[in-house]
């Protein structure tokens, strides 16, 4: 009777959770410095997929569909993502304090887009840059980790510190070599995050990368709720520990550096949501992965949504996840030190 009544429970938040999500998303058009009228926008999304007599002006349907869309689309997108990147590395650390960016991600993608910029490349060229310093961090931490102890954690964490610092010295040398008036305020702004500049092809870019990672991690989520109860428990319940490790930290990686490459750094949401989530729904991984991609995607678009509702001047919106996460975070601090499961 009580895993029916949390089965029961824990539908009933995911439906409220989609609703409100749902809701969001049609809301989100209507934000923005240009005012759309609701009936407008629904006709102009209805008209991608049926027949209509186009009654409001082209530039009307290039906001709605090039501008508004994408960046609705990414916000829910990249918000899931890095929730549930950092629900997986806490589960693999066993440490609530870990987030996306522990093994050097986001330090190996700010380099490779500050890189870019440097040469004045165009903006696939920079998404494509973040991406492959991204995964190179990963990888470079990881064959460190292999050197020293494959086995553990705190190795992989420490060597994840120095790759991040090391990368964030070249950063650190790009910024001095750029130029001060164009080069060194677009690095900036990259660098606080933000869903401005994202397309539909910048969408369709993620996709896969997100789904397959997704789907990947809940095929082993199972394996993934054993290991949160210790390797040897795992180990003795059959998981292949060490093939679990590489599944958690490949697909948590990919998932991250996709967004990272996108939409640059923007902090706090891998780290809080997943408390949020375990509030919510619970320890077990494969009820908390769900909420986390839910609580996540909704968090992100409302701050997004915030920073479009501001006239005259745009947030960064790293800075932004920062100043609502932080509050957020203090007050799951009593849980954390009530003990973290």
């Amino acid at each position: 009777m009580v895993d029916t009544d949390s089965d029961y429970k824990f539908n009933l938040i995911i439906a409220a959770m989609a609703f409100f999500i749902i809701g969001l998303f049609f809301v989100s058009f209507l934000i923005g410095r240009y005012s759309i009228h609701p009936r407008i926008v629904l006709d102009i999304i209805l008209s991608n997929f049926i027949d209509m007599k186009q009654y409001w002006k082209d530039d009307l349907a290039v906001v709605v569909t090039q501008v508004r869309l994408p960046r609705i689309m990414l916000g829910l997108l990249v918000g899931g993502a890095l929730s549930v990147s950092g629900l997986s590395y806490q589960t693999l650390f066993k440490n609530p304090m870990a987030a996306p960016d522990i093994l050097g991600v986001s330090a190996g993608a700010g380099f490779g887009a500050a890189l870019a910029m440097l040469y004045n490349s165009n903006w696939w060229q920079i998404q494509l840059s973040a991406f492959v310093f991204g995964m190179l961090a990963v990888i470079t931490t990881c064959l460190i980790a292999s050197i020293f102890a494959e086995q553990a954690i705190i190795v992989l964490i420490l060597a994840g510190l120095v790759v991040s610092s090391f990368f964030q010295a070249l950063l650190s040398i790009v910024k001095t070599l750029a130029e001060t008036d164009t080069q060194l305020p677009s690095i900036t702004f990259w660098l606080m995050g933000s869903l401005g500049k994202g397309t539909n092809s910048s969408v369709l870019f993620m996709l896969p990368a997100l789904g397959i990672s997704l789907a990947t991690l809940f095929v082993f989520r199972h394996q993934i709720n054993a290991l949160a109860a210790g390797e040897d428990v795992a180990f003795t319940m059959g998981v292949n520990v060490s093939l679990i490790k590489r599944i958690i930290i490949c697909c948590s990686t990919l998932m991250t550096v996709s967004a990272v490459s996108i939409c640059g750094i923007i902090g706090w949401v891998g780290l809080v949501v997943p408390h949020i989530s375990r509030i919510l729904t619970g320890p077990n991984y494969s009820k908390t992965m769900i909420t986390s991609f839910l609580v996540g995607s909704g968090f992100l678009l409302i701050i997004d949504n915030i920073i479009r509702g501001v006239k005259g001047v745009e947030l960064p919106l790293g800075v932004l996840t920062a100043l609502v996460g932080t509050p957020v975070f203090i007050l799951l601090l009593s849980r954390v030190k009530k003990g973290w499961s």
